[in-house]
C-alpha cells in the first residue's frame, strides 16, 4: 500500500490600504500579546529588528517622547501602503502605546 503526501500552500493577502489587524486585536496573535505582557521591551526590540531598524531604538522612546514609535509606525505604513497620517500615529501612540507596538509586531509578522 503506497502512502501519498499532499502539500497544501495557503497564501493570505492583505489589502494595501489598511492594517492587517486592528489596534485591539491582541487575541488574534496570543504569542505577541503574551510576549508584550511579560517582557514589553523585548518585544519592542524584536519588532524594531524585524523592521530592519537597530534593535535598541525603542529603548530611546521614553527620552524622545515616543518619537521612535511614531516614526516606526509611519515607516511601516509607508512600506506596506497603509493609509494614515503622522498626526493619527501620534494620537494613537499617546493613547494606546502597548497596543500600537503589538499591532506593528503583528503587521510585520503577517506581511513577512
Amino acid at each position: 500500500m503506497a502512502v501519498q503526501h499532499q502539500v497544501t500552500t495557503v497564501t493570505t493577502t492583505y489589502s494595501s490600504g489598511s492594517w492587517s489587524t486592528g489596534l485591539f486585536d491582541c487575541c488574534s496573535d496570543m504569542g505577541t500579546c503574551c510576549c508584550a505582557y511579560w517582557c514589553f521591551p523585548c518585544m519592542q526590540c524584536q519588532t524594531a529588528s524585524q523592521h530592519g531598524w537597530c534593535f535598541c531604538m525603542p529603548l530611546l522612546d521614553p527620552l524622545a517622547c515616543f518619537a521612535v514609535t511614531c516614526c516606526m509606525r509611519k515607516s511601516i505604513r509607508e512600506k506596506h501602503g497603509i493609509e494614515g497620517s503622522l498626526g493619527n500615529d501620534m494620537l494613537t501612540t499617546c493613547c494606546c502605546y502597548p497596543c500600537v507596538w503589538c499591532q506593528m509586531a503583528r503587521e510585520l509578522k503577517n506581511r513577512a
